[in-house]
């Protein structure tokens, strides 16, 4: 290979953007050629790693566009200390086939027994398997429609969260909404309706959902389109904060019969 042929070829897979294939262009080349590979053999490795390249930097993109606050996988996820969480439902849950069929999932139980975890878990492995995401709380959502509604663009913001293929909506019920905040709850829910999928992670049980929205009526028409197509996981246990104190012996355990006795 001439020179001038050579620095064609690199300018050429910059100018396609073939980066990966720039980087490491000489020293496959040599590796081939001791190696006596054909030209098909060299194109395919070349194309191999420039797709995985494509895919790696897609997924860290909708990784960002996400905006998990911090990483979590099933994996990770204790089971033997959350015994009421059936296993099945979850490993159902994570072949994605809710998302597909724009169906919801609701996680319900009390402070830190693991719903968030599990709702990015769900999440991160949406965004693995091509699926687009976004994580926020309750709170932040609805500030965030107030802001654009002030601004007369709420419609135009209902339609950008409403596409991402699976919203997270995590801490519904940690803070009362007013009416205003209900409203727009209820808009981005019914936008979403049968088109895409939400999970809402919740320490609060349905029947106190008008508490929450300040409003009964509201509570009943979000809970209709939500529970329409949804799988409600209710974790009853511990949290796993205090489990944590309780193992390096920061909380006191309950004291044994023979201990109140010598009281």
């Amino acid at each position: 290979m001439g020179n001038l042929e050579y620095e064609r070829l690199h300018e050429n897979l910059k100018t396609l953007g073939l980066l990966r294939t720039s980087e490491s262009l000489d020293n496959y080349l040599e590796v081939a050629s001791k190696k006596d590979m054909s030209t098909i053999q060299i194109l395919d490795h070349f194309l191999n790693e420039e797709v995985d390249d494509k895919m790696q930097r897609s997924l860290n993109f909708r990784s960002r566009k996400a905006k998990f606050p911090f990483k979590k996988s099933i994996e990770e996820f204790d089971f033997s200390f959350q015994p009421s969480i059936d296993r099945k439902t979850i490993n159902g849950l994570a072949s994605m086939k809710f998302v597909h069929n724009a169906e919801n999932v609701v996680f319900l139980g009390p402070p830190g027994v693991g719903k968030t975890h599990l709702a990015i878990s769900l999440g991160m492995l949406a965004v693995k398997n091509g699926i687009t995401a976004y994580f926020t709380t309750a709170a932040d959502i609805v500030d965030d429609l107030k802001m654009y509604s002030s601004r007369g663009m709420l419609k135009e913001r209902l339609r950008k969260v409403s596409g991402y293929n699976l919203l997270i909506v995590d801490e519904i019920g940690y803070l009362p909404l007013d009416k205003e905040g209900a409203n727009l709850l209820f808009q981005l829910v019914s936008k979403r309706y049968e088109r895409s999928s939400l999970i809402l992670t919740s320490n609060k049980p349905f029947r106190e959902w008008g508490q929450i929205f300040g409003d009964d009526v509201v509570a009943s028409a979000i809970l209709d389109r939500l529970l329409h197509h949804c799988t409600v996981v209710n974790i009853k246990g511990e949290s796993y904060r205090i489990k944590d104190r309780k193992r390096i012996g920061l909380l006191q355990r309950e004291p044994t019969d023979n201990q109140q006795k010598e009281e």
